[in-house]
This record gives C-alpha cells, sequence and structure tokens, in this order.
C-alpha cells in the first residue's frame, strides 16, 4: 500500500478588519440604490393602475351610455300617452305597467316608472311588488325638475322606496308641445363594485359633492372626502341622495396610499383608485436586499481571492506530493481494471445469451396473445352485434306490416333506420379490428346528450315492453367530452342492456336514472337502477372477461369488460357500486373538450 498523503497546512486567515472597513465605505451607495428603485417601481405602479382606471371609467361609462337614451326613445310610446291621458282607465294603467315591466326585463334596468305633471308614479315596472313605486310622488328629485323643463334628467342617490341606490335617468313625455309628464329609468350600479374584485388597490367613485358612492370598500360607502359647503348640504337635504343628510368625514393618510383619478364630466364623478403604499415598498425592500447582497457577496469574492493567494504556494508544494502519490495509485487502479475488463467480456456473452433467450420466448408469447385475442374478439363482436341485429329484425318485421297496410313513409323511415344500424355494426366492427391491432384513434369532441339519446332509442321498445321508468336529470346544455363517437354509444348501450337485464328480475315498479354534470376533473354520468344490485363477488370481478351472473344463453360476460377497455382507451373511469337505496350505481367519468360541430340528436328509432 502506497504511504498516506501529508496532512496540508492550515490557511492562514483573510484581514478581515480589512474587510470590515471595504464594507463600512460601500454602505451609503444603498441610499441612491433604494431612491431609484421607489422611482422606478412608484412609475409602474402609476402606469399599471391608469390602464386599470381606464378600463373601469369606460366600463361604467358604457353602462350609463346604454340606458342614456331609453327614456326619450320610450317616451313616445302609445300605451303610456294613453296612461297619462287616462289616469283613472285601470286598462290603460294595466297595459302601462306591463309594458314597462317588459322593457325592465329586455333591457336589464332596476325600475321603469312613468310620472304625471304633479310627480305621481302612474306606471312602474315593479307594480305588482312591495316596493312598488306607483302612487308615490318623487317631485322632489332632480332628475323629474330637469325632466319636465324638456332636459335630460342626471341623479345618483339612494331610493326612498326600495332603499336600493342607483342611477337615475329621466326624459319629458310630450304630447305635440306640451309636456304631460315624465318617463324615469333607474339603472343598478351594484355589480359595478363587484367588478373590482379582491385587489390590493382601492376603487372610490365620489359625486360632485365629494362623497363616495361606489368603492370596493363598504365601510367608505357614504363618506365624504371633503368638507361640503352649506349650499352643498342644503341641496343634499333636499334630494337625499344618501341613507344620511350628513355624510361623515372619511379620513385617509395621504402616505398610506397612492392615488389616480378620472374626472367624468357627464355625471360629474371622480374615480379614484388608491394603491396601498406596500405595493411599493414590498419591492424596494426585496431590490435593497439584493444589492446588499450583491456588496456583501463582494466583498466575500474579495476575500477569498486574498485566501486564494496565500494558499497559492502552499497548493503547489501539496500538489507535488500528491503527484507522486497518484503515479502509485494509477499503477494499482490499472491493474484491478483489467481484471475487471476480463470479468466484464464474459458477463457480456452470458447477457447476449440470455437474450436470445428472452426473443425466443417473446415470439412465442406474442404467438399465443395472437391466439387469445382471436377468440376474445370473436366472443365481443357476437355480444356487441346482437343488439343492433336486434333491432334490425325488429324494424324489418314492422316495415312488413307497414307496407302491407300501405303506409310506405312510416316502412322508409323504418329502411332508413334499417341502414343507420348497419352503418353502426360496420363501425364497431372497425373499432374492434383497430382494437385488435392495437390502433388507437385520437379522441374528438362528442356531444354526451346525442349519444345517451342513441343508446337509449336502441332500447326504447324493450324498455317500453317491461315497464320501465326512465328518470332524466341531464343539462340543457350540450356536454362535450373527449371520446369517439361509437365507442361511447357502444359503453352506453352496453351498460343499458346491462341494467335492463338487471330489472327483469324485479318485480314492478322498475326504475333507471340517468344523470350527468360538469366538474372540475372533467363531466360525471351516472346510471342507476333499483334491481338487486351487485353482489361481493361481482363487485370484485366484474371487470374480467368471461365472468357473468347470467346463463350461458344470456350473455357471455364481456359486456362491462369491453366497458371498462374502451373506457381507458378514451382516458376515462368505470366506477361499479351500489347505491345507498339499493340497485347498482355505475359511474362513467369522462374527460372534457372543447364544443365541437355535432349538436344533432340522432333520428327517433320508430
Amino acid at each position: 500500500m502506497p504511504a498516506s498523503l501529508p496532512a496540508p497546512t492550515l490557511p492562514r486567515r483573510p484581514r478581515w478588519r480589512s474587510l470590515a472597513l471595504l464594507a463600512v465605505c460601500l454602505a451609503p451607495l444603498l441610499w441612491p440604490i433604494q431612491h431609484l428603485a421607489e422611482r422606478y417601481y412608484r412609475s409602474e405602479l402609476a402606469s399599471q393602475n391608469r390602464q386599470t382606471l381606464d378600463l373601469y371609467v369606460a366600463n361604467l361609462l358604457g353602462i350609463l351610455h346604454r340606458y342614456e337614451t331609453l327614456p326619450q326613445i320610450l317616451g313616445g310610446l302609445p300605451p303610456l300617452r294613453e296612461a297619462l291621458a287616462s289616469p283613472r282607465s285601470s286598462a290603460a294603467v294595466d297595459a302601462a305597467n306591463h309594458l314597462l315591466k317588459r322593457i325592465a326585463e329586455q333591457t336589464g334596468a332596476e325600475v321603469v316608472y312613468l310620472m304625471n305633471t304633479t310627480g305621481d308614479t302612474l306606471a312602474a315596472s315593479n307594480w305588482d311588488q312591495t316596493d312598488s313605486f306607483v302612487g308615490r310622488n318623487f317631485a322632489f328629485r332632480p332628475y323629474y325638475r330637469d325632466a319636465m323643463d324638456g332636459r335630460l334628467g342626471r341623479f345618483f342617490g339612494l331610493g326612498t322606496t326600495s332603499a336600493k341606490r342607483g342611477y337615475f335617468f329621466a326624459a319629458a313625455v310630450r304630447e305635440g308641445e306640451q309636456t304631460i309628464g315624465a318617463l324615469v329609468v333607474k339603472v343598478d350600479l351594484d355589480h359595478t363594485e363587484r367588478l373590482w374584485g379582491k385587489t390590493p388597490e382601492q376603487l372610490a367613485v365620489t359625486d360632485q359633492y365629494g362623497v363616495v358612492i361606489l368603492t370596493s370598500r363598504p365601510d367608505w360607502r357614504y363618506r365624504a372626502t371633503r368638507p361640503m359647503s352649506d349650499t352643498e348640504r342644503s341641496a343634499v337635504e333636499a334630494t337625499l341622495p344618501y341613507p344620511t343628510r350628513a355624510p361623515q368625514q372619511l379620513a385617509l393618510a395621504e402616505t398610506a396610499w397612492l392615488t389616480q383619478n378620472r374626472d367624468i364630466s357627464e355625471t360629474g364623478w371622480t374615480v379614484n383608485l388608491l394603491a396601498p403604499y406596500s405595493l411599493v415598498e414590498r419591492p424596494v425592500r426585496s431590490a435593497l436586499a439584493a444589492a446588499a447582497g450583491a456588496l456583501l457577496v463582494l466583498i466575500l469574492a474579495l476575500g477569498l481571492a486574498m485566501q486564494r493567494r496565500r494558499n497559492y504556494l502552499d497548493r503547489i508544494a501539496f500538489e507535488g506530493r500528491a503527484r507522486q502519490q497518484l503515479e502509485l495509485r494509477v499503477a494499482e487502479r490499472t491493474g484491478a481494471l483489467e481484471r475487471l475488463n476480463s470479468r466484464l467480456k464474459q458477463e457480456v456473452l452470458e447477457h447476449e445469451h440470455a437474450q436470445q433467450k428472452l426473443v425466443q420466448a417473446q415470439d412465442e408469447l406474442v404467438q399465443a396473445g395472437k391466439l387469445s385475442a382471436l377468440g376474445t374478439m370473436s366472443a365481443s363482436i357476437s355480444h356487441e352485434l346482437n343488439q343492433p341485429l336486434a333491432a334490425i329484425r325488429s324494424y324489418a318485421e314492422n316495415a312488413e306490416v307497414l307496407l302491407d297496410h300501405q303506409r310506405t313513409e312510416e316502412a322508409r323511415g323504418n329502411l332508413k333506420l334499417i341502414g343507420e344500424l348497419t352503418a353502426r355494426m360496420a363501425s364497431i366492427i372497425a373499432h374492434l379490428r383497430a382494437f385488435a391491432r392495437r390502433d388507437h384513434h385520437a379522441p374528438e369532441s362528442v356531444a354526451l346528450q346525442p349519444a345517451i339519446e342513441d343508446a337509449l332509442a336502441l332500447l326504447a321498445k324493450r324498455r317500453r315492453a317491461m315497464g320501465v321508468e326512465l328518470v332524466r336529470d341531464l343539462p340543457d346544455a350540450p356536454l362535450w367530452v373527449q371520446a369517439g363517437e361509437t365507442r361511447l354509444r357502444q359503453v352506453l348501450g352496453n351498460l343499458l342492456a346491462n341494467a335492463l337485464d338487471a330489472l327483469t328480475e324485479k318485480a314492478t315498479p322498475r326504475c333507471l336514472w340517468i344523470s350527468a354534470e360538469k366538474t372540475a376533473e372533467g363531466v360525471t354520468l351516472c346510471l342507476r337502477d333499483n334491481g338487486p344490485g351487485f353482489t361481493r363477488e361481482a363487485l370484485a370481478h366484474a371487470r374480467e372477461p368471461f365472468f357473468t351472473t347470467k346463463t350461458r344463453t344470456q350473455g357471455l360476460g364481456l359486456g362491462l369488460a369491453i366497458c371498462d377497455t374502451l373506457m381507458r382507451a378514451l382516458g376515462g373511469e368505470l366506477l361499479l357500486a351500489n347505491h345507498p337505496q339499493g340497485g347498482a350505481l355505475l359511474t362513467l367519468r369522462l374527460r372534457p373538450a372543447r364544443p365541437g360541430a355535432n349538436l344533432q340528436p340522432p333520428e327517433e328509432f320508430a
């Protein structure tokens, strides 16, 4: 054995006092870095909030502009003029009420109501509600006075009847040159607050009096952002736009918020976006920490450089001694490698011999698998084609009877259905052939409801003959899943046929439930019957080929095995269980897909 290496000499410590002095000299550089980072992040936050503020203002103006011209347009409707001309006619007032209700439902307005020249409400879209405006006088509102003066009335305030805030548009209803009343549209602005969402930035829309009317902070609502003059207080007491006559002052620390605002000249409002200063302080602290870390790394790098320079000479001597020791170790390792190489060659020869035997065994296993797959495929084709063949025979017999009675159109419909069933049989055979060749088709977007209707149509005659009640709970909107259209119908047909087979053992009433829903993971379809359900043995072995609880004349035990194989090929899952209220419960979990083009359900079978 070679002699051990001599212990290296301990490196001398660097001059840490010099490094500490250097750190003290470089520390003042952090102040301008902090100042520059603060200016940069303030500018970035202001630019981002400016775009957000523009989007919110545009959305708010879009909502108001949509209803702005509505009172002027609707004021010329004959039913409204007739109600103003004949206020004591219950028929005229009732027609106006129903018309205003339809207008409110179609336009999305909160309330639409009609007032006479004294400010009394004759008709309203909420005439049939407990907080109806009918019979109430709103002559004190500014929008009514503006409308009677021939101007478009605008006003934001809290409803004295409904206690709900909203924005009011009002326009005069004229008969020639004479003003006979006013039509008012109230717009609900609550959803504009909900659009803001949960963000650090806060929204506050103030009116011409400086009072917050829309905000993302409920505790700011109806708080004054500035002192009001005596004239403004009198206007507030006269028009009652808020739930209080004297709004409390909203105290906000100017140093805690970065504020940006936009004025809306049409309404006299100011939209304010307040961003907490912490959004700037956090990245500034991160930048300052990064700069301090960089300075620390620089100081440590200088210290390491000094340390490496001091150790350079010691390392040269150490490497000279290590080189001699290494030459001795190389000589020993060379001999060991030669012996290991000889042993490795022998192992490679043995591995090649074992590989040849493995290839031969694999060839024999593939041949045995082909013979097994051939038998399974034959049984699968027989099982899958029994249902369409039975349907074709039924339609052919029905067509013969229809032709005897000269009902050619109905017979032609049966023949068309026979053609569709033969096409389906060909598709099933093609898919079984492709399955045998391991030819995996790419999944496509398939609408689930039409596939269910197709499978039910194939078994409709048998279900009605058995007196099975069908209970559906399917959404109206199409549920799109990733599947093959023929394979999905094949799975549904097998599962529904098994359910009907189970119900033959039960006396009436017989029920079959079908429900589907869209979940976060995909689409879930549940099939349930009130039959005897699964036994413990059936739940353990139902997915195995040729396992069945039926007689040999009733089935081969391939249905659930084929369904399970097809579901796994489609990326889905088939779950078997018993329902707590009795009967079997089968759950299909399918992957979601984007909406496709196949929305038409199949034709109903005769």
